[in-house]
């Protein structure tokens, strides 16, 4: 295991990183140099802005590219701030994508796990949230793509966007293969657009299942599976249907 070759001076300066961020997340790359095959900790910029970087991290692409040129990439590390070193089903699934083992410490408790990548998928109901990572929209994908075997786009979206005025929702899924669909009772595999604390603008989707049913994810809970009662319907402001079901 990768873990047993992390010496104590290498824990120290992951630790000492891990210090020095928190509360927020510190994130960095161990790197092997191609010449002694010496492992070596790259500290990285969380580049997450505000108090989002508390409970995730958007390592730095240029400390990469760094990385890159020194030597081989062999792990991704980042902090558990004021939390246990447990990785979380945001941290499994970002693995799985990186196609590296994750070293995730706890801190300040200085534990370290390790995570490889083994195939990982989230289940579709009961995952925890994480925008941009497991969100409303990536259910919807996965759904489409075990239910339909339909892969959809990802979209680029920034935490927030409802707020200023962008229609991520109707423009994405419209690049998707979506269109808007003039009807009060949609079909099973339909996409509900609807807005939660939202005046203007679409900033929530669901996946219409049949009986009453759909599937969706909100902010800070589990995805799950609920009625699309007169509460959720009065916040449905559109029906949108993919190209490659009946129309």
């Amino acid at each position: 295991m990768l873990i047993d070759k992390i010496t104590p001076e290498l824990r120290a300066a992951m630790l000492a990183h891990a210090a020095a961020q928190a509360p927020r997340e510190c994130c960095g790359l161990l790197v092997g140099d191609p010449d002694s095959g010496t492992l070596h900790y790259m500290a990285a910029a969380n580049l997450e802005t505000g108090q989002p970087g508390e409970d995730r991290f958007t390592l730095d692409p240029e400390a990469w590219a760094s990385a890159e040129a020194f030597g081989e990439v062999v792990a991704v590390v980042h902090s558990h701030p004021n939390a246990s070193a447990n990785p979380s089903m945001c941290d499994r699934v970002m693995c799985e994508r990186s196609g590296l083992p994750w070293l995730v410490l706890g801190w300040p408790s200085g534990a370290m796990v390790e995570l490889q990548p083994q195939g990982f998928s989230a289940p579709l109901e009961g995952r925890e949230f994480s925008f941009g990572v497991l969100d409303c929209y990536t259910l919807i994908q996965d759904w489409y793509l075990r239910e339909r075997g339909i892969t959809l786009p990802d979209f680029s979206r920034e935490d927030g966007f409802w707020l200023r005025g962008e229609h991520l929702y109707r423009d994405g899924l419209a690049g998707a293969g979506f269109s808007l669909v003039n009807t009060r009772e949609p079909e099973p595999g339909d996409v509900l657009l609807m807005r939660v604390q939202s005046p203007e603008v679409d900033n929530h989707g669901a996946v219409y299942l049949g009986d009453g049913f759909m599937l969706h994810h909100l902010y800070g809970q589990l995805s799950r599976r609920e009625r699309w009662d007169w509460p959720w319907q009065r916040r449905t402001t559109g029906i949108a249907r993919h190209s490659a079901l009946p129309q």
